[in-house]
């Protein structure tokens, strides 16, 4: 559903969850990172959800990211994984990316992402975050660490799209867990 339609009937919470390379040395396919920022490489370059003009109905121009991710839920939910649900060993906090896609990074690019900050790397979610949060929504972001993105010329392994579906079915029950808990904790 368009963010903007979940706005006008009244959600206040965005959730958005994701399947991400994991660009940071100590995560490992199957952790689960909360989105505490993003770095929007599209965004970056210019294609932004919010180019064209500006609705003030929804949000100003130029609406601040610099906490996009809400600093409450994801004290939240690492409580909730480590108190609750006994999931706290592989969850993280960190920094998501966004490519363009829809091919996975070559070695070159994941050593600049980790220059940068990066942690986890996807193809989707923060588009969405910019434009919940020009309307005003409150986001917490979860991303499921699918692969280990390679980092190095002599890594003889690939990415692959099975790995990531296999990964997601593998784990999807503590993400659901995780989630559902968030969602009944949650002041909305």
């Amino acid at each position: 559903m368009p963010v903007r339609l979940m706005k006008l009937i009244g959600v206040k919470t965005l959730i958005v969850t994701n399947a991400a390379g994991g660009v940071n040395p100590g995560y490992k396919a199957g952790d689960i990172m909360i989105i505490k920022d993003h770095i929007n490489f599209p965004g970056l370059s210019g294609d932004s959800p919010l180019k064209g003009r500006n609705d003030e109905r929804w949000g100003p121009r130029f609406p601040a990211m610099s906490n996009a991710y809400d600093a409450k839920l994801r004290h939240l939910a690492r409580k909730i994984a480590t108190e609750e649900l006994g999931i706290g060993s592989f969850v993280h906090e960190g920094v998501y990316t966004m490519v363009g896609g829809p091919n996975f990074e070559s070695v070159a690019e994941i050593n600049a992402l980790r220059v940068l900050g990066t942690d986890a790397t996807g193809m989707s979610t923060a588009h969405e975050v910019v434009v919940a949060r020009h309307c005003g929504m409150r986001v917490f972001g979860l991303s499921l660490i699918s692969n280990v993105c390679v980092a190095s010329y002599e890594e003889l392994e690939v990415a692959n799209h099975e790995e990531v579906l296999a990964v997601g079915k593998a784990r999807s029950k503590d993400m659901e867990r995780l989630v559902k808990t968030m969602i009944n904790r949650m002041d909305v």
